[in-house]
């Protein structure tokens, strides 16, 4: 029995809005965990519009709460939904042991929630003042309209993007006839420039990617970047070229294009999507990695690696999602090393990589158990990464998984290589910032994942004598 009541709720909510939308979460679809510990602690997963769902614990011998969405509304529509599932009783909550991540909550807290006694005081809001609306019927006409408005707006935003493309070509050709040299000295403001423009355009993947090309340019010595801003330039004219030739694309690789130039796939779309490729499995969250970007956005990527299931399913799986800088305290819900148990539906291209989660069949667990890597050597690995590049020449990092390499340092740079008996030697060089490898330089061989972007190396996770290497 639940200790929070609906009018505790009531009292809790900051206002009428956080409690409307409260009640549109209530859905049992939107929560693949609901758990508590037998005592005052109850938690949950609640998918929102994120590939990621967001974890949510409730204390209820005090009210307290913690949800790791960005919003500024305490406590947050999640947070009011898992209290209010709890109180009508009408969800079963699993009895299990208490995760690390709510085991972390309750060994920061300072003590009961002081904003829930505050708000204890005042009623703000009302259950009972929610609506039950009914769902307004279909007005043809409306419904008409409201198509040919998308159709004429689609068609507009195509005419846009193909005039950005086309300064795009003029400005390419002009770093070119330029120099390399003038390009390198110049490059923040020069593709800042060009970057709006081609947001103004309503190509904004494609003036994402321009804008973070000089910090992917800084990230080598001075000699080579004349030689990596050519090849990187090469893609964005391959770019435009493919996407003014999408019609004569098959329809993976159409779509891939269009999603690097900026037409985005919303959630409900991909999840309605009878054709999209769907795969069961249990996936090992083995990276997780948070990029600032120039458009002042935080990208986090959490990276799976498939562990059961069809050989035939796609073997990683990324989960991408977007939070404004001011939101910098959100982070991925998932840590390294926990299993998913879920089926996945990945989003159309020629390589399925990015995904969502469809269908949680059990709770995320963590384990310590070895991670189950594929039998590929660091030559193997490298061939599919050539194979994936001659697929999709745009792209820009993929998941190499090897056995049996070892790491060793020329100078101060370190590098991943074949051992004698493994076959052809083979070298790549690995990010140099990379904190923690030198204790991997002493031992003779070990198995493991990391991204590589043709350039170098960035080591996920290792799996040794001695026991797992992360990164977390």
């Amino acid at each position: 029995m639940s200790i929070i009541s609906l009018e505790k709720i009531e009292s809790l909510a900051p206002d009428q809005a956080s409690l409307d939308a409260a009640k549109k979460l209530l859905k049992p679809g939107s929560w693949p965990t609901l758990a508590t510990d037998g005592r005052d602690l109850v938690w949950g997963e609640c998918q929102g519009s994120g590939s990621t769902p967001y974890r949510v614990v409730v204390c209820e011998a005090d009210a307290g709460y913690k949800c790791s969405c960005p919003s500024r509304k305490f406590p947050c529509k999640h947070s009011l939904a898992l209290m209010w599932l709890r109180a009508e009783g009408k969800q079963d909550f699993q009895l299990l042991e208490t995760p690390s991540w709510v085991q972390d909550w309750l060994s920061r807290r300072r003590g009961p929630n002081a904003s829930a006694q505050a708000a204890s005081a005042k009623s703000k809001a009302s259950i009972a003042a929610i609506a039950e609306s009914d769902v307004p019927s279909a007005d043809p006409k409306a419904e008409a309209k409201a198509a040919a408005a998308r159709e004429r707006n689609q068609k507009e935003r195509e005419t846009s993007i193909l005039a950005g493309l086309e300064e795009l070509d003029t400005w390419l050709s002009d770093q070119i006839a330029h120099g390399m040299l003038q390009f390198v000295s110049n490059m923040a403001d020069s593709c800042r420039t060009m970057a709006q423009r081609l947001v103004d355009a309503k190509a904004s993947g494609l003036a994402t990617r321009l804008d973070s090309l000089p910090a992917r340019l800084y990230e080598f010595p001075d000699p080579q970047r004349p030689v990596s801003a050519i090849k990187e330039l090469a893609q964005f004219h391959l770019l435009a070229e493919a996407y003014r030739r999408q019609d004569d694309l098959g329809e993976a690789l159409k779509s891939d294009v269009r999603q690097v130039i900026g037409w985005n796939i919303g959630r409900e779309q991909l999840l309605a999507d009878s054709s999209a490729l769907r795969a069961s499995a249990s996936w090992r969250i083995v990276a997780s990695n948070r990029v600032t970007q120039p458009d002042r956005l935080i990208r986090q990527e959490t990276w799976l690696l498939r562990q059961t299931g069809d050989d035939r399913a796609p073997r990683f799986a990324l989960f991408l999602d977007f939070t404004p800088v001011a939101a910098a305290g959100s982070r991925s819900p998932y840590l390294v090393g926990e299993i998913l148990d879920a089926e996945l539906v990945f989003y159309p291209g020629i390589l399925p990589l990015r995904a969502l989660i469809s269908q949680q069949h059990a709770p995320t667990s963590f384990s310590n158990a070895p991670l189950v890597l594929p039998s590929d050597d660091l030559s193997a690995a490298l061939s599919d990464w050539e194979s994936r590049l001659a697929a999709r020449p745009w792209l820009e990092a993929w998941p190499l998984v090897f056995n049996r390499a070892r790491l060793v340092f020329v100078a101060d740079q370190p590098y991943l290589t074949t051992i004698p008996e493994s076959g052809p030697p083979l070298s790549l060089p690995c990010n140099p910032k990379q904190p923690n490898l030198f204790g991997l330089s002493q031992l003779d061989a070990f198995n493991g994942i990391g991204l590589w972007d043709g350039n170098q190396f960035q080591l996920w996770w290792a799996e040794t004598a001695l026991g797992p290497w992360t990164t977390s």
